[in-house]
């Protein structure tokens, strides 16, 4: 399979989806920080290299895969909303064939508070891996998080939830609860600092923990013209290594396009 290519026609689809989408952005909080918000009213397209360095229980092996994040605001009526969908695409694996896996979207209520912001919605999984590199099942469930603004400070948490709803019978079904905390310290001059994605996932199935990483991002905000762009580097750990197939080390590098037509 051409990576590249398939890559290209991904991130032409998501770019069509996001000039359909239009929000208004938060005019009080800065874009530094709401390049980190998730709930903040930007329209953006990340593009980012996740590399697996090693797996818990397997000497020398890695794997390598291109995600594309779109988040997209709209409103309903006076609701704001925000829509993200992510798509990672399989460049190598010990594990699993080249190509896109299965996706994920989810679509988010807004709240606005003088704090900050929470958000409440619904997470879906699509089967987009086929047999070779997805799970093979539908799944949805229920959102919910707050985000705290400081002046200098982001900080909040995140639960998302996904169980099966249909799929393949001769698959494992996936029941996950997900924790992620956020934290953003902004320090001057575009550039900021906090966690990683650290998404904690609770396998229901397995009545363990899949996930249990800590790691650390370092980010800075450039604009070339009028066109803000993120770059970001994060290195995570996971303390989970009961799994034959857990990563245990990770590298993310990305960028993160914020499209100034909502600015």
């Amino acid at each position: 399979m051409d990576i590249k290519k398939y890559a290209g026609k991904a991130i032409s689809a998501l770019c069509t989806l996001m000039v359909l989408a239009q929000a208004p952005a938060q005019a009080e909080q800065s874009l530094e920080q709401a390049a980190d918000d998730p709930t903040a009213s930007l329209m953006s397209l990340q593009l980012s290299d996740w590399y697996t360095q090693s797996y818990h229980n397997i000497d020398n092996e890695s794997a390598n895969n291109f995600v594309l994040r779109s988040a997209m605001p709209f409103k309903i009526g006076e609701q704001s909303h925000i829509m993200r969908i992510t798509a990672p695409i399989i460049t190598s694996s010990p594990f699993q064939d080249s190509g896109l896996s299965d996706i994920t979207l989810f679509d988010l209520a807004t709240f606005d508070k003088d704090w900050g912001r929470w958000a409440v919605g619904a997470v879906a999984l699509l089967p987009t891996g086929g047999e070779h590199r997805g799970a093979e099942k539908w799944g949805i469930g229920p959102a919910i998080g707050f985000v705290v603004h400081e002046s200098h400070l982001l900080w909040g948490l995140f639960n998302q939830n996904i169980f099966t709803i249909a799929g393949e019978d001769n698959r494992e079904d996936i029941n996950v609860s997900i924790l992620q905390p956020l934290l953003s310290l902004s320090i001057g001059k575009g550039w900021s600092m906090g966690v990683s994605e650290m998404t904690a996932t609770y396998d229901w199935e397995q009545g363990e923990w899949s996930n249990l990483p800590l790691g650390f991002k370092v980010a800075k905000l450039h604009k070339f013209g009028k066109l803000p762009v993120q770059f970001s580097a994060q290195y995570e750990y996971n303390f989970a290594d009961s799994a034959l197939s857990t990563p245990e080390a990770t590298v993310r590098l990305t960028a993160k396009l914020i499209f100034p037509s909502i600015l």
